[in-house]
């Protein structure tokens, strides 16, 4: 069965939500890939402010491709999530609620995830000109000389994804 879940998900939605449940996505969420994570980081470690409030947000791993002339986004598929392991932990104690890629996650993360009770969402690969129909508003608001891969805060209307890793550590990649 579908569930529509709407950003922000607070703790009670989270634990609503299990390994394997297809939900339909709406809401304001951050786009980031590992060299934005990377600076993120680097600004907690210097006691620095971030450039937006991650508690409570949402993080897709994607970097998107320009937009053609009349459209919001070009394609915007997600990203090996692995590349940002390294970073995950530390913003998921700073707050970040959920965060969306694909494939698996280090055993770190998902210790993390269980601890601040957070969730990962799975987005199917290659479907980037899918998730850019998702997308009805995009604004980039930090690092923008990273080009694509600056942070972008984007507006979705029931974006496809599946609970890949619930608050309880439950993974759909576990054999």
């Amino acid at each position: 069965m579908l569930k529509n879940i709407r950003t922000p998900l607070l703790k009670g939605d989270i634990v609503d939500l299990h390994a394997g449940d297809k939900v339909s996505l709406s809401g304001i969420i951050y786009t980031g890939r590992d060299a934005a994570h990377r600076r993120l980081v680097e600004l907690l470690e210097q006691m620095e402010p971030l450039p937006f409030d991650i508690r409570g947000q949402v993080i897709y791993y994607a970097g998107p491709c320009p937009a053609k002339p009349g459209k919001v986004i070009g394609p915007v598929g997600p990203t090996t999530s692995g590349r940002m392991d390294a970073y995950a932990p530390r913003l998921i104690q700073e707050g970040l609620g959920v965060m969306i890629g694909k494939g698996g996650r280090s055993d770190d993360v998902i210790d993390a995830i269980k601890q601040h009770t957070g969730l990962y969402l799975a987005a199917i690969g290659g479907a980037a000109a899918v998730m850019a129909k998702c997308v009805v508003k995009s604004e980039i608001v930090a690092f923008e000389d990273l080009g694509t891969e600056a942070i972008r805060v984007l507006t979705v209307e029931n974006m496809p994804l599946y609970v890949a890793i619930d608050c309880r550590g439950r993974s759909i990649y576990e054999r």
